[in-house]
């Protein structure tokens, strides 16, 4: 039988590395772009987004249904982008267990 005490101390540093990757997730930029860079989207690491870079000659096709869609994809995609870093980042600190409810 596992000693608990030894498990509730395992439970506990991961508790505490996962609160710190989360800090540190909240400073680190994630890239998502569309349109072969006519829109770049930079979120952080809880899917704000901090900035949205339009290229001119996009703007001036003045075709909004096609800026719409890939700024839609351009941020979908930085969010990905986000989550994989999450799902590493798990999978790294708990040994590729998949725990449920960590992801």
């Amino acid at each position: 039988m596992p000693d608990m005490l030894s498990l509730f101390r395992q439970a506990q540093l991961m508790k505490e590395k996962m609160a710190r990757f989360q800090k540190e997730m909240e400073n680190q930029e994630f890239e998502g772009s569309a349109g072969g860079s006519a829109v770049n989207v930079i979120v952080n690491g809880k899917h704000e987004i901090q900035s949205i870079t339009l290229s001119p000659k996009l703007i001036a096709s003045g075709d909004t249904e096609k800026i719409e869609t890939l700024v839609k994809t351009a941020i979908n995609n930085a969010g990905r982008e986000v989550n994989q870093k999450v799902k590493e980042e798990v999978n790294r600190m708990t040994g590729g267990l998949g725990i449920p409810g960590l992801l």
